[in-house]
């Protein structure tokens, strides 16, 4: 049984498997910038659709693109707070919409059936370099956001309420990019290999129900990345009272 499952073709199916695109000394894995402009276009064409000819009594495209942008701004409210949201709804949102529609793609889109030259094709957010550099911009958004707002105040967090807890808090600081980045990673890449694997074994119709509840889980890890961003930058820029 088991020589024989290994014999079917989703044996060959592997993990980090990428083309790469050489420019100097630098290796960019190229199948990450070629799903990520599809699904980028994809959503920019939804945009310009939707905001072509605004109406009064917005419908179709322009009523969804209006419910995401009330969405994303409470959400920005709620963890971030009525003085500073305004300022942060273009990269929460950006970071939502981004997430959102890749994720939607490793779980509509059988990536790795499309073959390349060298490499395969999959979601952005399944592959840990696209996961980590958002994590990281995170990171760099929660500095920024209390320096702006603090100043050097904003260093006042990691000795509250003691300053033994500083070594802790820039434990901290590390492993929250890494926990971002990890989750995210790992719930769409094990998603985009189960839909591909059943692909392979079964006809289409059968991973259907996977597939519609790998679009809710990747709804899910949308907006869990967005809100602990949107949680983060709070974080920074509330006013710790002692």
């Amino acid at each position: 049984m088991l020589s024989s499952l290994l014999a079917l073709p989703f044996a060959a199916l592997e993990v980090g498997h990428h083309l790469y695109w050489q420019l100097g000394n630098l290796k960019i894995h190229g199948q990450v910038f070629l799903s990520s402009w599809v699904l980028i276009g994809a959503l920019l064409a939804l945009v310009i659709a939707g905001t072509r000819k605004l109406e009064r009594d917005p419908r179709g495209v322009q009523n969804l693109l209006e419910f995401l942008w009330d969405y994303i701004s409470n959400l920005a409210r709620e963890q971030i707070g009525e003085k500073a949201y305004r300022d942060w709804i273009p990269f929460i949102g950006t970071l939502f919409l981004f997430i959102f529609v890749s994720n939607w793609g490793g779980a509509l889109i059988p990536w790795k059936l499309i073959h390349l030259p060298d490499g395969e094709l999959g979601a952005p957010t399944a592959d840990s370099n696209t996961t980590i550099a958002l994590a990281l911009l995170v990171s760099l958004a929660y500095f920024y956001a209390g320096l702006s707002r603090k100043g050097l105040r904003f260093f006042e967090y990691y000795v509250d309420p003691i300053p033994m807890m500083v070594p802790f808090k820039i434990v901290e600081d590390f492993t929250r990019p890494l926990s971002l980045s990890m989750r995210l990673f790992g719930n769409i890449l094990a998603d985009e290999l189960v839909v591909a694997v059943l692909v392979f074994l079964v006809p289409l119709i059968v991973p259907l129900p996977v597939m519609l509840l790998g679009l809710f889980t990747s709804a899910i890890q949308a907006l869990i990345f967005a809100t602990l961003a949107a949680y983060f930058i709070g974080e920074a820029v509330h006013e710790h009272h002692h």
